[in-house]
């Protein structure tokens, strides 16, 4: 089944009162209140979670217990009086709290914009196909990369403000792997978790249609190459558009391994392949939308929403 266009959010307005969750990994306080006063100064009323400062007290690696991190984000959903939902970092420990979450309560409380990246990416396939809702990929409130580039700031202000002022995305960085043009409803996020959640409940069919986002960080050169051959072999990439590559922070050497590693598997697709377009887990990240129709062009090397990433 090819991919469809998912529902869009509403726009945020100054006053906007906007939930600061925890799904994953704990979460450093200090870090929390200076992006907390970035999102005061954009006008916005940022709650925190209860449990968002949480570690759990057998494996540190998470924040607090799975019930904690799950109610939050549940209750955070259903307030009528929140806006969005922004996660302040994401770390491991999300897919433990997917089947936890009410999810006929979520959508009964409809649309709101929902931001994160890295192991947040198992929350955006969760949304897509159990809310058919559209989601960000982009900077969390706890985040270096958000606390101290004002690029990275930028775009995710424009896109939940003015969405229709970042309807063409991409950096100066970006080059071509393989040349051409194709249009597709995006998807996506950190490659190791869409590969991860192969055969769970909220695993797509595959990406037939879409334009793929992928980036990762730490996963040396032959890791990367089983997550993407894993991809490949259980027909998940069978039909994709197209493909836009974003950082590979932490991968091995760009230029002399991980590039050619990224052609070797994803090449023989015979679609388009944008590289370090701008996003992920890098300074200067773009905020990307998923679930919304857009054209990927290597002469522009740019990917193009058709239609703003929020109403």
């Amino acid at each position: 089944m090819t991919l469809a266009p998912l529902t869009r959010p509403a726009r945020l307005r100054q006053g906007a009162r906007v939930a600061v969750v925890a799904p994953g990994g704990p979460v450093p306080g200090e870090r929390l209140e200076t992006g907390l006063d970035i999102l005061r100064g954009w006008g916005l009323d940022p709650v925190v979670g209860r449990h968002v400062l949480d570690v759990h007290r057998d494996f540190g690696y998470l924040a607090g217990a799975d019930e904690g991190r799950a109610r939050d984000l549940e209750e955070a959903w259903c307030d009528p009086s929140v806006d969005a939902v922004l996660c302040a970092r994401g770390g491991y420990g999300v897919q433990r709290i997917v089947d936890l979450l009410d999810w006929a309560a979520m959508r009964a409380a409809g649309p709101k914009v929902f931001v994160g990246y890295s192991d947040i990416t198992a929350l955006h396939e969760a949304f897509a196909v159990r809310l058919g809702l559209v989601t960000l990929h982009g900077p969390m409130a706890a985040t270096v990369s958000f606390l101290k580039d004002a690029r990275t700031q930028d775009s995710l202000r424009d896109t939940l403000f003015e969405p229709e002022s970042v309807m063409t995305l991409g950096l100066e960085t970006a080059g071509v792997l393989v040349p051409g043009r194709a249009h597709g409803v995006t998807l996506g996020g950190c490659v190791s978790l869409l590969a991860a959640g192969l055969g769970t409940p909220d695993a797509r069919a595959g990406a037939r249609g879409g334009l793929l986002l992928i980036e990762d960080i730490g996963e040396e050169a032959y890791r990367l190459d089983r997550i993407l051959t894993q991809l490949s072999r259980s027909g998940w990439l069978d039909g994709v558009a197209g493909v836009a590559l974003g950082s590979w922070e932490d991968c091995g050497p760009y230029e002399e391994e991980v590039r050619t590693l990224l052609y070797d598997r994803l090449g023989p697709l015979g679609v388009p392949v944008v590289e370090e377009l701008g996003f992920g887990h890098c300074a200067s990240a773009l905020t990307m939308p998923l679930g919304v129709p857009a054209v990927l062009d290597t002469d522009a090397r740019a990917l193009t929403l058709d239609v703003p990433a929020l109403r």
